[in-house]
């Protein structure tokens, strides 16, 4: 199964392509979305210097049916937006493929990262192509299910599991790294590799699923 990522230019006609190009230094983040036939509801993190004026923009639109401010706090704000538009995401139900968030959309592209089987990809490429879409594929990588699954050895599972069992990484600490390892019947040094190693593994696993790297941190 494909896990890929692609940068989409928006059509013209959503609101979302007009104000972000209007405004191309702002970052509209949706955080959730709700897709219909005919309409669609989405919750938006607008973060500019001066989210006021974009707001009003927004507002005027004809394609939007309401905005409700949930919250502003300096140069972030964060609406509730249902548009009559919602041609955004037209490609993706018809395709079948599920809209995954967050996604950014900035000065008139969108960022999507949609997890889906090939023929879906390939038919979502085909949606694009029919509506003059433009979009490009950053990457296509595969996932295969148990090697996601198998992030730590049994091993390490074992000492983790255990260590955490006993209060290492509470907050305050319930358990010294002796404590884990005389519950384990292993050395210090022995328990303290092990762990190293289930840390790395989980924190890599993390950054690689939530994190926006560059080539040159890899």
């Amino acid at each position: 199964m494909p896990r890929a990522k692609l940068t989409v230019r928006l059509p013209d006609s959503p609101w979302i392509r007009d104000i972000s190009t209007a405004y191309p230094d702002a970052t509209f983040r949706v955080s959730s979305v709700l897709p219909g036939s005919e309409i669609a509801i989405g919750v938006v993190e607008l973060a500019a210097a001066n989210p006021v004026p974009i707001l009003a923009a927004i507002d005027d639109r004809s394609d939007i049916r309401d905005l409700e401010l949930l919250w502003k706090h300096d140069d972030t704000a964060l609406m509730q937006i249902e548009t009559s538009n919602p041609s955004l995401l037209v490609p993706m139900q018809r395709a079948g493929v599920p809209v995954e968030t967050p996604f950014v959309v900035e000065d008139g592209r969108v960022t999507w990262e949609l997890t889906t089987s090939a023929d879906r990809l390939s038919t979502l490429g085909e949606a694009f192509d029919e509506r003059g879409i433009e979009y490009r594929i950053e990457h296509v990588r595969a996932v295969d299910a148990r090697r996601a699954e198998r992030v730590l050895t049994e091993r390490q599972r074992e000492v983790f599991l255990t260590a955490i069992d006993a209060g290492y990484y509470d907050v305050p600490r319930e358990a010294t790294l002796t404590d884990v390892a005389s519950v384990l019947g292993v050395s210090k040094s022995t328990c303290s590799d092990v762990l190293h190693r289930a840390e790395s593994a989980i924190a890599h696993r993390f950054a690689d699923a939530n994190l926006e790297r560059g080539p040159e941190s890899r």
